[in-house]
């Protein structure tokens, strides 16, 4: 019964909060039946009016419409994520095609298109505000793209093509977590793992107690290639195990293999360009984003790779310049580069990057760094409300509130990694921002950090203080944004800007002021030692040939797999062999440098939202670097700075053009040099 299930009754708790204490995993199938229902009931009061479509009788339902399933699916999509048990996942595995049908029901609906096309072809005699115009532009531009304009047939088609890709994308996410769980690597004993820390071998013991392998020690693996540990680890074979491990993902024939799963959805998406009138999937994407073409991004991604190779070619041979002089000479393999870089890196700049994690504990890096530089650049302040219940026990709950005392919204932080969480790290929200609704915003940031034992404390390494701080710049922007409609909600802003705030928020965590109240001394309190920050400063651009690269080729082989047209797709069957040719074509098949994911592993653009837009992270740089010069040239953190942003960017959300709110933070358009520059690719 409708009054017996909490998805289907509003909720009491604080910014509309899901009652996550009182939902089980059996009220969630229910409740999309009947959020689906609702929902066509609603298109269908729009599509049945009589009288020629407006603003107020066409956008504003539409606006409204939908309500229930948002909600339904954001408080379902945060689990799924993040705690993804064998009941969840079956749940997702029934939900895909249903929720696909749905959708383009709504899409594809001839009526609706219709009264949208109406309105933008006289938006100019309409007397509608921007935010109003942009709207109509925005969903007008979408419904075609999507095939809303399409003959019956087409439109039939296309509905099976995107039922069976919602499938297939569930299945790839849930072989890559059954397979990344199945590959941890078990180490007898702590021999095999000299070189962590006392903390790391802690979490290693936990990680092995809790899949009942007491005495043991449990290394599970990141989304990404590498790992943390490869760069501690004096055992090689150690090394290579970890490094073995990661790249088997997905690719070993077992029930878990991704391999038929990524080749039919690169069909599917490649014949669903083709009738939409797209010659790649690649050019369908690209075509609403800011990059315009997939000619663009291959052209921004080959003036990299070059240089990028031929730096990590320089590196390649600083490595094993120092593996030379070692009793054991050997070749230098993929998995001993991370640990000789920090060597190196020691060499160099006297820098050993693993035994700065007793300076970064994870509490202190939160409060006073994280929240700190937020709350010196925009006035902000956060309070935890341990009185509210997220969807996990390690999930906690923070309320954020304005410069003036106002209620903003929530912040939920899922720090440490887990067999039901799915790899990386993502910001989503649960419940969006809106005017028109009255809503106001609900985020959540989550992270794979390793649990330590019971009574120590987490202490993070440099790039998990980054991916804090990064992931943090989408909560940001997702607590900002303040729009009238829904559809501009939070980070609903172009795939290939999405990135933009997150990176920029990253520049914080080497701020003066910011770095010197965080990164203190576990034990001692002291700051960290100022000839330690001047050296991070001075290797700002170390080891970037190899760091350029693995990104590059990941860009690449998401462009390659998806440029392909529906007749060369039916001939890309065997996955390694179109790797090699793609990383070969652009010059990164070095394979000392392996690709940062491969195609059977790589979550983003396979069952994640990234298909074609992998690109964006330096898409996007180029105008987070150009920003950071902005700030630094401006005064770096301070109230005025931050408002500006905030005013001008964040809180715009999708309401706006976002190369238009660029220019209008900026002052112009952004420039390529400061991106160049801190890569290491000037001139």
């Amino acid at each position: 019964m409708v009054s017996e299930n909490p998805l289907l009754t509003p909720s009491t708790l604080p910014y509309r909060l899901p009652d996550y204490a009182a939902i089980r995993p059996e009220h969630y199938l229910p409740a999309f039946e009947h959020a689906f229902a609702e929902h066509k009931a609603e298109i269908s009061a729009i599509t049945r009016a009589r009288s020629m479509p407006t603003f107020e009788n066409t956008m504003v339902p539409l606006e409204e419409s939908g309500r229930l399933l948002g909600e339904v699916s954001r408080a379902f999509y945060t689990v799924s994520s993040a705690d993804a048990t064998p009941e969840i996942q079956e749940i997702e595995e029934t939900l895909a095609p249903l929720s696909s049908a749905h959708y383009d029901s709504i899409q594809l609906d001839a009526q609706l298109y219709w009264r949208i096309k109406t309105l933008h072809d006289q938006l100019d005699q309409l007397e509608l505000d921007p935010e109003q115009r942009y709207l109509v532009e925005r969903h007008y531009t979408e419904k075609t793209q999507a095939g809303a304009g399409l003959d019956d047939a087409s439109k039939a088609r296309l509905t099976e093509i995107n039922q069976r890709l919602s499938t297939l994308t569930t299945t790839f996410e849930k072989n890559l977590l059954n397979d990344t769980n199945d590959l941890a690597v078990v180490f007898e004993s702590a021999e095999e793992l000299d070189g962590l820390s006392e903390g790391e071998l802690s979490a290693a013991a936990q990680a092995a107690s809790d899949r009942g392998l007491d005495g043991s020690y449990l290394v599970t693996l990141t989304l990404f290639t590498g790992h943390p540990y490869l760069a501690s680890l004096t055992n090689r074979s150690s090394r290579k195990r970890i490094l073995d491990a990661s790249r088997a993902r997905g690719s070993r024939g077992n029930a878990y293999d991704n391999r038929d799963v990524l080749v039919e959805i690169v069909r599917l998406r490649a014949e669903r360009a083709a009738l939409l009138g797209f010659a790649s999937h690649a050019a369908f994407v690209t075509a609403d984003e800011t990059a315009g073409s997939p000619e663009a991004v291959h052209a921004l991604l080959r003036d990299l790779a070059a240089p990028s190779a031929r730096n990590a070619r320089r590196e390649q041979e600083a490595l094993q310049a120092i593996i030379d002089t070692e009793d054991a000479s050997f070749p230098l393999e993929a998995h001993d580069w991370a640990f000789y870089t920090e060597k190196v890196r020691q060499a160099e700049f006297a820098l050993d990057r693993a035994a700065l994690r007793p300076w970064f504990e994870a509490e202190r890096v939160l409060q006073d760094g994280v929240f700190h530089s937020a709350s010196e650049l925009y006035g902000i302040t956060f309070t935890e409300r341990a009185d509210l219940v997220a969807y996990h026990p390690d999930a906690r709950v923070f309320e954020v509130h304005n410069p003036d005392g106002s209620a903003l919204g929530l912040f939920i932080l899922d720090l440490y990694t887990r067999d039901t969480k799915r790899g990386g790290a993502w910001m989503n929200s649960i419940v969006s921002q809106s005017r028109l609704r009255g809503t106001s915003p609900v985020v959540v940031n989550n992270l794979n950090v390793p649990k330590p034992a019971p009574g120590k404390p987490t202490l993070l390494s440099l790039d998990e203080v980054t991916t804090l701080f990064h992931e943090f710049g989408h909560a940001l922007h997702g607590l900002f944004a303040t729009v009238t409609y829904p559809h501009f909600a939070g980070t609903a802003v172009f795939r290939d800007f999405v990135e933009f705030p997150s990176q920029v928020n990253e520049m914080w965590i080497y701020w003066p002021e910011v770095l010197a109240k965080y990164a203190r001394h576990i034990d001692t309190g002291e700051p960290l030692p100022s000839e330690v920050v001047e050296k991070l400063d001075a290797s700002e651009t170390f080891n970037q040939g190899f760091a350029t690269s693995e990104y590059l080729a990941a860009s690449w082989l998401d462009q390659a797999w998806h440029s392909l047209t529906s007749e060369e797709s039916a001939t890309a069957v065997d996955v390694a062999a179109f790797e090699a040719s793609a990383l070969a074509d652009i010059g990164l098949d070095n394979p000392v440098v392996p690709t940062r994911y491969s195609s059977t592993y790589f979550a983003h653009v396979f069952s994640g939202g990234y298909s074609a837009g992998y690109y964006s992270y330096i898409w996007s740089e180029v105008l987070d670097a150009d920003t950071v010069e902005w700030f630094r040239a401006n005064g770096g953190l301070n109230r005025d700075n931050g408002q500006r942003f905030r005013d001008r960017l964040l809180g715009v959300g999708g309401s706006k053009d976002p190369l238009e709110a660029y220019r209008d933070f900026r002052g112009r358009d952004a420039e390529i040099a400061p991106l160049l520059k801190r890569r290491g690719l000037a001139a």
